[in-house]
């Protein structure tokens, strides 16, 4: 990998870095600690907070009559979503130990704390908790998927791709042949920067 896209990708690392140390800021400033796992507030601001929620009532009264009839096509998803979970979680359990590839730890992706948040109503809580799991299953299975592709196939596309995945940076260029032949079996097997 030429020196210059190393330099690029060590930047958006550290500016990553910086991103998570500004939003462990707010802990703070809206007054909540985080101890294993679990969120607590101030019991001033829980009280605050149980005052800002909505009547569930007044929830559904204020709703968009379209918002509430696509309500339905969103849950449906939660069939396909659960069995996806399911089979990925599976293919992962019994083909990385055989491929020699780290297991992805599910915990990183499925981040459920926003029932929390006492200002929200109990259907606003539900709709929460369901974009935690479907959104953290999405990154879950992106993540699966990109181990899995650093091992059968570590080539970079020619075209430009609309988001790369954790792994693309430790792939080979499109159309490097030699370096495919060369350097196909330590790049499937180099997740040394998952140990860290």
């Amino acid at each position: 990998m030429g020196n210059n896209i190393q330099a690029i990708i060590e930047k958006i690392n550290k500016l990553e870095n910086e991103l998570a140390e500004e939003i462990q800021k707010k802990e703070a400033r809206f007054s909540y600690k985080i101890h294993e796992k679990k969120i607590f507030f101030q019991e001033d601001i829980n009280k605050k907070h149980q005052l800002l929620a909505k009547a569930v009532t007044l929830y559904f009264a204020d709703a968009a009559l379209l918002n509430i009839f696509t309500a339905p096509f969103i849950w449906a998803c939660i069939i396909p979503a659960l069995f996806m979970d399911a089979v990925v979680t599976l293919y992962q359990f019994i083909c990385f130990p055989v491929y020699g590839i780290p297991k992805v730890k599910r915990g990183q992706y499925f981040i459920l704390d926003r029932h929390s948040l006492r200002y929200l109503n109990v259907i606003e809580r539900i709709n929460c908790t369901y974009c935690g799991y479907f959104n953290g299953l999405i990154a879950y299975v992106q993540e699966i998927a990109a181990r899995t592709e650093q091992y059968w196939c570590p080539i970079k596309h020619a075209r430009r791709i609309a988001a790369m995945h954790s792994r693309y940076k430790n792939f080979l260029e499109f159309g490097d042949g030699d370096g495919y032949r060369g350097k196909i079996e330590v790049i499937r097997r180099d997740f040394d920067d998952l140990k860290q």
